[in-house]
């Protein structure tokens, strides 16, 4: 499962070295504060997804991850299984419309979101404890 990290001006999404080879990213995502529209949680991610993986991987209930393209814009995608996840809508990201991840997090990013936070990235989950 992914690592949120948020500071008071972006929220990091930290991939592992395996969640950066199905993806095939090279780099964490940075979301700038200002771009997050809506979190919303989900328990079945795989209802959220739109389009098709380019690059990315699907193998359907177990894995989804990457960029997925659609009509709708780029989404980014790290499902695994049928576990909590989040949703985060975004407005004017230069790569992604939205982020669908799974995290066991999810309600502490709520939480973080809604608090005024330090300037150094922190893990919301230490955020709101």
């Amino acid at each position: 499962m992914v690592t949120l990290l948020l500071d008071s001006t972006q929220l990091e999404v930290v991939l592992s070295a395996t969640e950066r080879a199905l993806s095939f990213r090279k780099s964490n995502i940075v979301v700038p504060r200002e771009s997050i529209d809506r979190v919303q949680l989900t328990d079945d991610a795989w209802t959220w997804i739109r389009g098709v993986p380019n690059p990315g991987i699907n193998l359907p209930v177990a894995v989804g991850a990457g960029t997925w393209k659609s009509a709708g814009g780029n989404d980014f995608v790290i499902i695994r299984g049928r576990k909590p996840s989040v949703v985060v809508d975004l407005v004017g990201h230069e790569e992604f419309e939205r982020l669908v991840l799974t995290t066991k997090h999810g309600v502490a990013l709520l939480k973080a979101l809604r608090l005024d936070v330090a300037s150094e990235p922190e893990d919301v989950a230490d955020i709101v404890a």
